[in-house]
């Protein structure tokens, strides 16, 4: 399935809100001026609201799925619309909005 790349400066959240950061981007491939993730890239989450008696707040996250046609440095890069999971507590991680001249699958 196709999807627009996911950028560093994309906005991308855990499911109670909480904001998710890369730790860094491809140096070699950019979307609309930014780099654009890799498919490992750890995420940092903050300000996640799930309370810790509850198993949370979610403190990292990692996209599973995302381009199989297209990478960087053999790796493949993450996609709006692709799987992610935030860690502790296995919420899904979110894009909600990112570059839109560049997709691929």
């Amino acid at each position: 399935m196709p999807g627009n790349l996911v950028t560093q400066g994309a906005t991308v959240t855990c499911a109670h809100q909480g904001q998710a950061s890369p730790a860094s981007a491809s140096p070699r491939v950019t979307a609309g001026g930014q780099g654009v993730v890799l498919l490992p890239t750890p995420y940092t989450v903050a300000g996640c609201s799930y309370p810790p008696q509850s198993g949370g707040p979610d403190v990292s996250a990692q996209w599973s799925s995302g381009t199989t046609r297209v990478t960087s440095g053999g790796q493949p890069l993450a996609i709006q619309g692709g799987s992610g999971t935030c860690q502790p507590t296995g919420v899904p991680l979110t894009c909600t909005q990112t570059q839109t001249r560049v997709t691929a699958t």
